[in-house]
């Protein structure tokens, strides 16, 4: 079997916070069947999405990068949906409410695929990707092997997941969703990407979505805007003006660097006023440079 690959790749084009240097090894598979066969013989790949949740390294990420954004399939029986895991949120929300389901609404402004939303239990306006979740298909790595999870055994919380203490790739979804009618879902959907839009900057300011996880009790976007985070920048790297849990990429000539210290920023001004310690909710890939190492270490390597 032959799979599609790039060599030396350049990503930033791909990533959500356009930020990001070239994938040493860039593979593009079109079927299932296509990703298992790499996952059966490329050892120690990153398995990317839609790259919305994620900073990748200006410098580029060494060996074998495996993209799923060829996998988007998506099939409906009554109200039971499977989706691949390259499926992104806003498309099989508009896709299902074409069916009159409801349930994905929420996913309307996500620029996450279905393995990322699962992956991180993504969720806004009340909802989240476990509420009609069924079961997955995953394959684990260290096994080789293809099997099913239900989701009561995916030990869902907010924002976490089995997935993210496993070797395991997800594959596809099956969800259950509930038979409502197609104008309902549609304002439903128009209502969230309003809200949205209100709250959140869009796209066309580049960024990878919450910057850090909340807090039990409270928000890390009220946190930061206590501290002043809002007025923070770093070169092309800033808070967005209207939420201080977004970093936006203003002229789309901010680095990997950039963002992390502007990070840390926002993490020491929030520490030094609450005493609290933010956990990045954004995931870091790629080659560091030795301060780029240095920050990681603060962020990502908490007691």
């Amino acid at each position: 079997m032959r799979v599609e690959v790039r060599r030396n790749y350049p990503v930033k084009s791909l990533t959500a916070f356009k930020i990001g240097g070239s994938a040493e090894n860039f593979y593009l598979p079109k079927t299932i069947e296509e990703l298992v066969f790499l996952l059966d013989r490329v050892n120690n790949a990153l398995v990317f999405g839609s790259w919305s949740n994620v900073l990748i390294s200006s410098n580029g990420i060494k060996g074998d990068i495996i993209s799923t954004q060829n996998l988007k399939e998506i099939k409906v029986d009554g109200t039971k949906v499977i989706a691949q895991c390259g499926v992104k949120g806003p498309a099989i929300s508009r896709d299902v409410a074409n069916y009159g389901l409801t349930g994905f609404e929420f996913m309307s402004g996500f620029p996450g695929s279905i393995g990322g939303n699962i992956y991180m239990n993504a969720g806004a306006n009340n909802q989240c990707i476990s509420d009609n979740l069924l079961k997955i298909r995953v394959y684990e790595l260290k096994s080789k092997k293809i099997f099913e999870i239900k989701k009561e055994d995916l030990d869902f919380g907010y924002r976490t997941s089995l997935l993210q203490y496993k070797d395991y790739i997800v594959l596809d979804a099956e969800f259950d969703l509930i038979q409502s009618d197609k104008t309902s879902v549609l304002k439903q959907i128009q209502q969230n990407l309003d809200f949205r839009a209100a709250h959140q900057p869009n796209l066309a300011k580049p960024n990878a979505g919450s910057v850090f996880k909340n807090p039990e009790g409270t928000s890390a976007g009220k946190l930061l805007d206590e501290a002043g985070a809002k007025e923070f920048s770093v070169n092309s790297a800033r808070v967005w003006a209207n939420h201080a849990n977004f970093i936006v990429n203003s002229d789309k000539n901010a680095t990997s660097s950039d963002v992390l210290e502007l990070m840390l920023k926002m993490y020491n001004a929030v520490l030094e006023k609450h005493g609290i310690k933010l956990h990045p909710e954004v995931k870091y890939f790629g080659v560091k440079t030795p301060r780029e190492e240095e920050i990681c270490n603060i962020l990502y390597n908490q007691n």
